[in-house]
């Protein structure tokens, strides 16, 4: 069909006249959620329930205020007289009518996804709409549909979303609500129960996916999950801000998302550990040694008896029985401050069993006032002192005898040198704490005592987590589940995983299905090939990708070493005559040169910090996550010479291109 066809004229005019209705009806459910709160102000109720309703209407007519402009339906399932259009949020005239727009998490709107020439699902006709390119959602932008005739056992490759996935991008990452193919749809419906691992190839949309099931979940759980929370954890800040408005554009808002190392920082960092400290510091069995460290506080005997004054009275307790009550508390391993008030609670306990043979069951004034007293609460001090995550890892890391005992059978002699302060502060209000501390101060205050968990927790580029850094996200997922997300071919840390099942088991999710997404969307078969080249050479085991984009382009740019800053400045002069955004990447020693080359010509740089610029320059250690449409490569060799996993973010930085890749080098290819 063209657009002069009358068929597709009458069929797009009816269409753009449905999408007026929605708008007005929208228009209309804004304004309605407005009146809502106004009128929920004056309900009678009690305060906690006032409170409560009128959270919820404050919340509501926020989120409908803030959706972003734009077309309000992808698509249609067709069927008979009968019309099921889908979009990001349900649409309606009145609650008790049939929606104008079902909203793309509904069961319903599963079929869209889902069904095929072969198991059709009850449709007839799949229709996808094409829009103008940045539309805001005027309906004369509706410029085009196309129709699957699945009862006909049609099944076709679609222009719309092919031109979508394809089309040049500026700006933060986009949703792909119009897009989610079958095997992505399968991901992001999963179970809440079920925790998830998605070893995703370049451009297989995995990050897309993990958004997308994070929104489904508040959709199809929003008790359960709101009640919990939902985290989602990016590698830094400039991936955070580039899928800052995935979430919103869903109509989903109030979505913590933020780094590990915001989530764990007890402290400011200051200080920098030498490579052996950090990967000591992030080894697995940290955890124990961090165990005894704590738990050597504790005595099980040795403290003496204990005797409260009660009037002209003295209660007492004899050392033996004290001893046993600790050593139970010891045995069943709380959390060291629960362990604490427990041992407080069973002395008390103890002493209150007396007073009821002595006169009686006392009123609870007296068990308070006996909990509260100077003798009980001296004798718990010294066999389970209070004590600070800070003052715990200190120590550790300040005193040879105790990093001695704690690391016994554990750490050798090497790994114990590495660790200690070479200079110990005066107290641990001075420390100089790294960031590897962090996760060390986190594991200590998880002892202690249980954070806030999160009822679900979406982790990104989860390859390059330690197993230290799994056990604090573990903490925070003890009672919700998990979705992992990452490609072990990238995995750019010294302790980055080569296995999921390790990364599952220190996540405490040892048992989660682990799904290969091979198939990529988002980055031109040109591009896959080269880095497949150098995938090859990893030590890591995972399918190589493929791509179903036939476009792309890969191009070398030789020059002399010197010169590669000239030819970066040309190769960018380049790609500013094409559509869309232009990502420099270097290795992070070289971009200071880059960057006076790129000034020096006149082309402003941007940061990676910044998603909507023109032109980005980004070193290689942050391009992780991140998305350009023409991307120039600066000096493969010295990027894969900057680390010891440097092939790993080669390998990344190769496959940040969406349109065209330019390899700009004065030193051959290191694969």
């Amino acid at each position: 069909m063209t657009d002069t066809e009358p068929a597709l004229q009458d069929a797009l005019d009816r269409e753009r006249a449905h999408h007026e209705r929605c708008r007005t009806a929208l228009a209309a459910m804004v304004e309605g959620a407005g009146e809502q709160v106004v009128a929920g102000e004056d309900v009678s109720a009690s305060g906690a329930d006032a409170e409560v309703l009128g959270y919820r209407l404050r919340s509501r007519a926020k989120a409908l205020r803030e959706l972003p402009e734009g077309p309000l339906f992808f698509g249609a399932l067709l069927g008979g007289e009968e019309r099921l259009h889908i979009g990001r949020l349900r649409i309606c005239e009145h609650p008790a009518e049939p929606p104008l727009v079902v909203d793309w998490r509904a069961p319903v709107a599963r079929a869209f996804y889902q069904a095929s020439a072969r198991d059709p699902r009850g449709v007839a006709v799949r229709r996808r709409f094409g829009w103008a390119p940045g539309s805001r959602g005027d309906s004369a932008d509706l410029t085009g549909l196309e129709d699957e005739h699945l009862e006909r056992g049609e099944t076709r490759g679609s222009e719309i979303v092919a031109r979508e996935i394809e089309r040049p991008r500026v700006g933060p990452m986009r949703d792909i609500a119009a897009t989610i193919q079958p095997e992505q749809d399968d991901l992001v419906r999963a179970d809440l129960a079920a925790s998830v691992c998605v070893q995703g190839a370049p451009g297989t949309g995995k990050t897309a996916v993990g958004l997308h099931r994070a929104a489904y979940l508040l959709y199809t759980h929003p008790q359960r999950i709101r009640r919990g929370g939902l985290l989602i954890l990016g590698p830094h800040r400039a991936f955070l801000s580039y899928i800052a408005e995935v979430l919103p554009a869903l109509g989903e808002t109030g979505v913590r998302q933020s780094t590990l190392h915001e989530e764990i920082a007890r402290c400011e960092v200051r200080g920098v550990d030498d490579g052996p400290a950090a990967l000591v510091k992030h080894d697995a069995r940290m955890a124990q040694v961090l165990r005894r460290a704590l738990y050597v506080r504790v005595r099980t005997g040795g403290a003496g008896p204990l005797a409260v004054p009660d009037g002209s009275y003295r209660w007492r307790v004899p050392e033996a029985e004290l001893a046993r009550i600790v050593a139970d508390v010891r045995r069943e391993e709380p959390p060291y401050g629960v362990g604490r008030e427990r041992v407080r609670a069973r002395i008390v306990r103890c002493l209150r069993e007396q007073a009821e043979r002595r006169a009686g069951p006392p009123p609870n004034a007296w068990v308070r006032r006996i909990e509260r007293s100077r003798p009980v609460s001296a004798y718990v001090d010294t066999v389970w002192p209070r004590v600070r995550p800070e003052e715990v890892v200190a120590e550790l890391l300040s005193d040879e005898g105790a990093l001695a005992s704690a690391g016994d059978g554990l750490l050798d002699a090497a790994e114990q040198r590495a660790l200690r302060w070479p200079k110990p502060p005066r107290s641990w209000r001075s420390a100089r704490w790294s960031a590897a501390d962090l996760v060390l101060l986190d594991e200590v205050a998880g002892l202690i005592e249980h954070p806030e968990g999160y009822g679900h927790v979406v982790v990104d580029e989860a390859q390059d987590l330690s197993p230290m850094e799994c056990r604090a996200i573990a903490r925070r997922a003890r009672f919700g589940s998990l979705t992992v997300l990452g490609d072990l071919a990238q995995g750019t840390t010294p302790w980055a995983a080569r296995s999921w099942r390790t990364v599952l088991a220190h996540l405490g999710e040892p048992d989660a299905t682990v799904v290969a997404l091979t198939t990529g969307f988002r980055v031109p078969r040109a591009v896959v090939g080269l880095a497949n080249r150098l995938l090859e050479r990893l030590d890591v085991d995972v399918p190589a990708g493929r791509s179903l984009r036939r476009d792309g382009e890969v191009r070398t740019r030789e020059t002399t070493p010197d010169a590669v800053p000239a030819a970066v400045v040309a190769a960018v002069r380049d790609a500013l005559g094409r559509e869309g955004s232009v990502g420099v990447v270097a290795a992070d020693a070289d971009v200071p040169r880059v960057r006076e080359a790129l000034d020096a010509a006149g082309i402003a740089a941007a940061g990676p910090e910044e998603p909507g610029a023109r032109v980005s320059l980004v070193p290689a250690s942050v391009v992780k996550g991140l998305e350009y449409d023409h991307v120039v490569a600066v000096e493969p060799a010295a990027i894969a010479e900057a680390e010891e996993r440097g092939p790993h973010r080669l390998y990344v930085v190769l496959t940040r291109a969406v349109s065209r890749l330019e390899v700009v080098r004065g030193r051959p290819l290191p694969f």
